[in-house]
């Protein structure tokens, strides 16, 4: 061993002493001798620690103490060759070392700033340059939020973490678009206005349903697309486009056909805009009737009893261009989404009747993944600004108080000393709809519709990260009642505060300018709508008498949008994970539990590893998959927090064996459950295993 290779061994084992808390399960010198063995002749000792970093990720599935220690070497790195730039009065560097490796790569790669490709931004900077660019001079306020991102109860939406603090800081995520008109120059605007949008790192949902039949929507389905394509290409932002048609459109079997993968483009999606009448139409083993929107206008401008009169109206005056059976369609819907996974399922009917914004106008689409639900038109485009509240980090342990509860909690065995900290999680609520209201003032606005419509509107998404992380830190099988009532509980105290905080903003700032006749103004709160009552945790009394009083700044709230791992079970309990899947990553809670218990040895991580088979290992271990889980519990669930969710919640949908039965059972299960979207994307798994009936 030449000196220079002995210096840079002692010098990686002393770090690597220094780095690992003693609490870790981690062999250093075992992780030592593996990067020993990888370095060459003019290796940096950055570039030594790079690889330090990588070999203790590869190891994770040993145990997680090594992506943990992974983390902190690669953070290490980073303070090393970044500066202490920000009010370090205030930052709290080492809460970078709370990432795990994974997600400090994401925030790398993707969020901290780069001068001429190298990172010159630690996440604290980027968590206090987010919060300073939101609340501009309001310090004590911007102090506040980095204080809570940095603990990591919540985080802004992609839009805000680029962006703010930036010369041109667009922090919105989501944009709804209609057709300007059908003609050229009207549909060629829209296009203009998609892209611009989307170079701003936001998504769009666009309304085709005035776009001319028939196949006249082929060739504007191709040209958004070329668009998608292009920008893609082009590295024009990270949003993406959903196209929404309703079933009556004369062109629907060509819209289906494009959603097919000879035709698909990365990041651009399909989904239909459903009327009741339809799903009655197909219940019914009805007729279903195609028309040209040219010929049987306003059809996309009305929903319920009037859209059933008009439409009726123009079968009567035989306006219809095909009749046939409505099942006929249906299962060219369900074929395309059995081959493809879409087109989305969303309820037109349910989507108008459970909304604030109903006294507008007709809602005609959703964002990108089904969460986003407002009021657009040719002169306003929709706009929402979205962040996540991290669930898990609500979890307690009994014994340890709040203000020193342990950074991260795994596995579910154990359990019954932790409790789920409401109270925590209302202050947190009403902090983020301070922040989220204070984004619509600073936010640049690439087009001046979407700036008319946010600050008329004033509309915010509150989501959510990490439900089933809750359920397995507390013991609960995610198919429990216990289960079911927690996430009731969990969305009727966000949307309880969220609404107080709102009002309470009104007070003083005023009320949005549209509140007047909303169904807000009137009383009529979200669980009214869904038939709802509201338990007794909160004193719902006191909050319609306030809002009565003082009226409400948002008009929307709530938005479960487009983040699976927000409201689902895991698709996998392990998965080949790193940029380029180069790592294999076991659910840390499972490696928790089985390590806990004795069984993971390296013969049983072998097995368990092949067989991806966990459930059946040990009783008391609660993990079930979203393929194990029943669909109607899902179901359920989304119903149950319904009444708490005043924009959508994304639903994707995961079948063992699938059907057109099953998947037309389960759409049918969603209408009647009255959910807003049925469904987002169809995940399919062919297989053999226990199958997940509806029943």
């Amino acid at each position: 061993m030449d000196g220079w290779r002995l210096f840079t061994w002692i010098r990686l084992l002393r770090d690597l002493r220094n780095l690992a808390i003693s609490s870790y399960r981690c062999d250093i010198i075992l992780v030592a001798r593996e990067v020993y063995a990888r370095v060459y002749d003019g290796i940096t000792t950055s570039q030594v620690d790079e690889l330090a970093a990588e070999t203790a990720a590869s190891m994770a599935c040993n145990h997680p103490d090594y992506a943990s220690l992974a983390a902190r070497i690669a953070v290490s790195n980073l303070h090393k060759n970044t500066e202490k730039s920000f009010s370090e009065t205030e930052m709290v560097y080492d809460r970078d070392f709370e990432y795990d490796y994974f997600e400090f790569k994401m925030l790398e790669r993707s969020y901290l700033l780069k001068v001429q490709g190298k990172v010159v931004e630690r996440p604290q900077h980027m968590l206090m340059r987010v919060a300073v660019g939101i609340h501009l001079g309001d310090i004590e306020s911007a102090i506040k939020t980095y204080h809570l991102m940095s603990q990591r109860l919540f985080t802004h939406a992609s839009p805000a973490l680029l962006n703010a603090g930036s010369p041109r800081p667009q922090l919105s995520s989501s944009f709804l678009i209609c057709m300007k008109d059908d003609s050229i120059k009207g549909i060629y605007n829209t296009v203009k206005e998609c892209a611009v949008l989307r170079t701003s790192a936001g998504s769009i949902g666009v309304s085709f349903h005035n776009i001319p039949g028939i196949k006249g929507i082929s060739p504007m389905l191709d040209v958004f697309k070329a668009t998608s394509r292009f920008l893609d290409q082009g590295g024009g932002g990270e949003g993406g486009f959903t196209v929404y048609l309703e079933p009556w459109h004369a062109d629907i079997s060509e819209f289906l056909d494009h959603g097919k993968e000879e035709h698909r483009a990365r990041d651009f999606f399909y989904a239909l805009w459903v009327p009741d009448l339809f799903m009655e139409r197909v219940h019914g083993d009805g007729q279903w009737s195609l028309f040209f929107p040219s010929e049987a206008p306003g059809l996309a401008d009305c929903w319920g009893s009037e859209f059933e009169r008009l439409y009726t109206k123009y079968e009567r005056e035989g306006k219809a261009k095909k009749v046939f059976k409505a099942f006929e369609l249906w299962n060219e819907i369900v074929t395309s989404q059995l081959e493809t996974g879409m087109p989305y399922m969303l309820f037109k009917d349910s989507c108008n009747r459970k909304n604030n914004q109903q006294n507008l106008g007709t809602i005609t689409s959703s964002g990108l993944c089904g969460g986003v639900i407002q009021y657009s038109s040719p002169t306003e485009t929709a706009v929402c600004n979205l962040a996540l509240i991290v669930l898990p980090r609500f979890v307690r342990d009994k014994d340890i108080p709040v203000d020193s509860h342990p950074s991260e909690l795994a596995g579910s065995l154990g359990s019954k000393n932790r409790y789920f900290d409401f109270h925590s999680l209302a202050k947190v609520t009403a902090s983020v709809t301070n922040d989220l209201d204070k984004i619509i003032d600073a936010n640049y606005y690439p087009l001046e519709s979407a700036k008319t419509s946010n600050m008329r509107r004033r509309p915010i998404g509150i989501g959510v990260q990490g439900l089933a992380d809750v359920f397995i830190l507390l013991g609960m099988p995610f198919d429990s009642p216990e289960a079911l009532q927690l996430n009731t509980d969990i969305f009727e105290t966000i949307y309880y505060h969220a609404l107080k905080a709102s009002s309470e903003l009104s007070a003083r700032d005023g009320t949005y300018e549209t509140y007047k006749r909303s169904p807000m103004s009137k009383g009529i709160l979200q669980p009214d709508m869904w038939n709802a009552t509201p338990s007794d945790r909160w004193d719902w009394d006191f909050l319609r008498d306030m809002i009565s009083k003082n009226g409400v700044r948002n008009s929307l709230l709530v938005s479960l949008a487009g983040n699976n791992k927000g409201l689902e079970p895991c698709a996998s309990n392990i998965n080949n994970g790193g940029l380029s899947g180069e790592f294999t990553i076991v659910n840390r809670h499972l490696l928790h539990d089985l390590t806990k218990i004795g069984l993971w040895t390296p013969k049983m991580k072998k097995v368990l590893i092949n067989e991806n088979d966990f459930a059946s290992f040990h009783p008391a271990i609660q993990l079930r998959t979203s393929w194990e889980v029943k669909k109607r519990t899902l179901v359920k669930m989304a119903a149950g927090r319904g009444g708490y969710v005043d924009q959508s919640q994304s639903f994707n949908i995961h079948v063992d064996e699938p059907s057109r039965l099953k998947v037309t059972d389960l759409h049918f299960y969603t209408w009647f459950q009255g959910l807003k979207v049925g469904m987002q994307h169809l995940l399919l798994r062919a297989t053999k295993t226990q199958g997940l009936s509806l029943t």
